[in-house]
């Protein structure tokens, strides 16, 4: 693991508009991820680490301050280049694992390939060596032709995991990634999120308000009112 960070945010400040009360949902806050890390942001709701988030992963942008993502000012890019950015550069996690359910395992992971890798002849990768090895180690090789119902929820969020890895990405944001698992499914998705940082060197943010679940990365962040504490 480099010293060199793979995620720089400089005094990020977003503020909304409810009504005709401005919320303060960032307050200044500034915070560098190294290649290879595996960070939790904690804090409680309202605490401002969703909104974080979604500003990292280019969903939504900033009031005033800066976040560079792998050397790139997100302020620079266009509407386009974001665009890119979320297809081969950022990897999504989320609580809610956003399966279609008419889909297969496998046709909902090929679904996000075929968006980053799709060519001119509209033909698919397939999965390299590499991959379909991830599926291995997350223990879903086998359920690839299921579709979601047939799934339990921690196989769900495991596709999921599988989902935000096909295209390779840099970074792995990972949104309350075991909020709807019970204890045991949580610890088995946390234990393969920590599997996978130090098998791969992969470089995962995780928001939880779940403190035990920080437990499991390699360094915690609190959030608070806004604000880095």
């Amino acid at each position: 693991m480099s010293n060199t960070p793979m995620i720089q945010v400089r005094n990020l400040y977003k503020t909304y508009r409810a009504g005709e009360v401005d919320v303060h949902a960032l307050q200044g806050a500034s915070l560098d991820i190294v290649r290879g890390e595996f960070v939790a942001i904690v804090g409680a709701s309202g605490s401002g680490k969703s909104t974080l988030f979604n500003i990292l992963g280019t969903l939504t942008p900033p009031t005033s301050g800066t976040v560079t993502i792998n050397g790139k000012d997100l302020s620079n890019l266009t509407n386009a280049e974001r665009t890119e950015l979320r297809k081969h550069t950022v990897g999504f996690v989320f609580q809610k694992y956003n399966l279609l359910p008419t889909l297969t395992a496998e046709d909902n992971i090929r679904m996000v390939q075929y968006i980053g890798t799709r060519n001119k002849s509209g033909k698919t990768a397939q999965f390299t060596p590499e991959f379909k090895e991830i599926l291995e180690v997350l223990g879903i090789a086998d359920r690839m032709k299921h579709k979601p119902r047939a799934l339990s929820g921690g196989q769900q969020q495991r596709v999921a995991i599988a989902r935000a890895l096909v295209n390779g990405p840099a970074i792995v944001l990972a949104d309350e990634p075991t909020g709807n698992l019970d204890s045991k499914n949580s610890a088995a998705v946390l234990g393969l999120l920590s599997d996978l940082n130090k098998r791969l060197g992969q470089t995962i943010l995780m928001i939880t308000h779940d403190r035990e679940a920080a437990h499991y990365a390699g360094r915690s962040i609190e959030m608070r009112d806004g604000q880095i504490v």
